[in-house]
C-alpha cells in the first residue's frame, strides 16, 4: 500500500467518525486504527522519499536533455528560415507570373463580355425588326378582315333592302 492509499483510508476513517455535539466539529475516532495507519505511513515514507530524491536527481538530466532538444529545435528553425528566404525569390517570381495571368484573364473577360453584348444587341435588333414586320402584317390582315366584314354587312343590308316590299303592295 502506498502513502496516498493510506491517507485516503485515514480520511475515510475521519468521515465515518462520530461528531460530538457542541464541540465545534470535534469527533470521536478509533485511536488504534489511526495509530496503525500512521505506522503504515512511516513504513512507506522512505520509499516515497527515495522516489522524490530520484526525481530530483533525474531533474538535472532531464533539463540537460531538454536544453539539447531546444538547441536542436532552434537550429532546425534557423535552417528552415534560411530555406524559406532562398525560396522567397521563387515566390516573388510566381506572384509576378500570377499577376500577369490574372491581367490577361481580365482582359480576355472584358473582350468576351463586349463581344457577348454586341451579339446580344444584334440578335435583339433582328428580333425587334422581325416582330415589327410581323406586327405590320397582322395589322394589315386585320384591316383587310374588317374591310371584308364591312362589305359583307353592306351587301346583306342592300340585299335585305331589296327583298323588303315597298309601300304596302303585296
Amino acid at each position: 500500500m502506498n502513502i496516498e492509499e493510506i491517507l485516503d483510508l485515514l480520511d475515510e476513517l475521519l468521515d465515518r467518525s462520530w461528531n460530538l455535539p457542541l464541540s465545534g466539529g470535534r469527533c470521536v475516532v478509533d485511536a488504534e486504527k489511526v495509530r496503525d495507519l500512521l505506522d503504515d505511513v512511516r513504513l512507506n515514507m522512505p520509499t516515497e522519499i527515495k522516489q522524490a530524491k530520484a526525481i530530483v536527481a533525474d531533474r538535472t538530466e532531464i533539463l540537460a536533455v531538454a536544453r539539447k532538444e531546444a538547441e536542436n529545435i532552434v537550429r532546425k528553425a534557423e535552417d528552415r528560415a534560411r530555406a524559406l528566404i532562398a525560396q522567397e525569390e521563387i515566390l516573388k517570381q510566381a506572384q509576378a507570373r500570377a499577376n500577369e495571368i490574372i491581367t490577361q484573364a481580365q482582359n480576355k473577360s472584358r473582350e468576351m463580355r463586349q463581344a457577348t453584348q454586341e451579339f446580344s444587341d444584334n440578335l435583339l435588333r433582328q428580333t425587334e425588326e422581325s416582330l415589327t414586320k410581323s406586327l405590320s402584317e397582322v395589322k394589315a390582315t386585320r384591316q383587310a378582315l374588317r374591310g371584308a366584314q364591312r362589305q359583307m354587312a353592306q351587301s346583306k343590308q342592300s340585299g335585305a333592302a331589296a327583298q323588303q316590299p315597298t309601300g304596302g303592295q303585296e
